[in-house]
């Protein structure tokens, strides 16, 4: 029986650190019996740096103009998943800032050219905003706007773009981004095309424990709603180089991370999978909350501007998320971006 909203306010706020991971554990166990712990091989490419949206713990952006904006061409893009293949990838995470100037015969023929040249690899692109952003230039719905990128190419969408889905954080700390009533139609209208995605939440930005149950909440009504979420994935906001960090002092901490992973695994029981992150907590926290009801370590990440931008310096490679899997008491099981399993020792 999923938590109430007061449950897992009373579980953010318990000092009992290790109750709240053990019942975290028991729901992980009931829905992954096996011992295992899944992760992937993927790349996040940034097909354009320039975004309109100014957000205040983006150190990653340049506005329209700006000598440092870019836009990769196909070759470089091409280049970057031989490399990713090479490697033993599935698939790619493509992403980048909200471009005023593109329109859909980029994206079309951005992922139809992809898709010609490597027909097996999984395209999960384009955040909620950017769909939303494309929607408006084009003037076309965010159903049809999603319809006809699936038709090019794109097979799932992931969950960027959430950071805490409140509306009072989210004017806050990104007030020219989409609403969080923008980024669940996305992914409504995403899940009614057939669309898989992933739900993240950023915590540390100076949300309230309640802000973070009011994400949840969105989350687990959507799904309840879909069932097209595959995963939910919790990290740390970055605060270096960005104008969030001079607001902000007082920084998520371990047992924050912990604590709200532990509470998602048992609040959003109708999800599956939850993603145990070490780009942000790194790699020992990651083994910790493996405990704490994740059950996915997520991706190598060959590739990341984004995050790294803002000061987040961890790196793994295949035989570091294996090891820091197994060190962990679990069997690493390598996986496909919509959870399918590739193969077991």
């Amino acid at each position: 029986m999923a938590l109430t909203n007061a449950q897992a306010l009373d579980m953010l706020r318990s000092d009992d650190l290790i109750g709240v991971g053990m019942e975290a554990d028991s729901v992980r166990r009931r829905l992954h019996p096996g011992n295992v712990v899944s992760y992937q091989i993927d790349r996040n490419i940034n097909y354009t740096n320039i975004c309109t949206e100014y957000c205040s713990f983006c150190a990653f952006y340049r506005p329209a103009g700006s000598p440092e904006g870019y836009v990769q061409p196909l070759e470089s893009i091409y280049q970057k998943i031989d490399e990713t293949l090479a490697l033993g990838g599935t698939g790619i995470l493509m992403q980048g800032g909200l471009h005023p100037d593109l329109q859909m015969d980029y994206y079309e023929n951005l992922l139809s050219s992809i898709k010609r040249k490597y027909p097996k690899l999984h395209l999960h692109c384009f955040s909620a905003p950017e769909i939303l952003n494309l929607s408006d230039i084009c003037g076309l719905t965010i159903r049809d706007t999603i319809a006809r990128l699936k038709d090019a190419g794109l097979d799932s969408i992931p969950g960027a773009g959430a950071e805490i889905l409140d509306d009072e954080v989210r004017a806050r700390i990104a007030r020219l981004k989409c609403r969080s009533d923008e980024w669940i139609a996305v992914h409504r209208a995403a899940h009614q095309v057939g669309m898989r995605t992933t739900a993240t939440m950023v915590i540390g930005c100076g949300e309230t424990l309640q802000h973070r149950v009011n994400h949840l909440q969105r989350v687990r009504e959507l799904q309840e709603e879909t069932g097209g979420f595959t995963s939910f994935i919790p990290w740390f906001m970055q605060l270096e180089n960005n104008s969030l960090g001079r607001f902000v002092k007082a920084e998520a901490t371990a047992v924050d991370y912990l604590k709200t992973l532990a509470v998602a695994r048992c609040y959003l029981d109708n999800i599956l999978n939850v993603q145990a992150s070490w780009l942000t907590p790194g790699h020992k926290i990651c083994q910790i909350a493996l405990r704490f009801g994740g059950n996915d370590v997520g991706s190598i990440l060959i590739e990341e501007n984004v995050v790294s931008a803002a000061g987040c310096r961890n790196t793994a490679s295949e035989d570091e998320l294996r090891r820091m899997i197994a060190d962990a008491g679990f069997r690493p099981i390598k996986r496909d971006t919509l959870y399918r399993t590739y193969f077991l020792n």
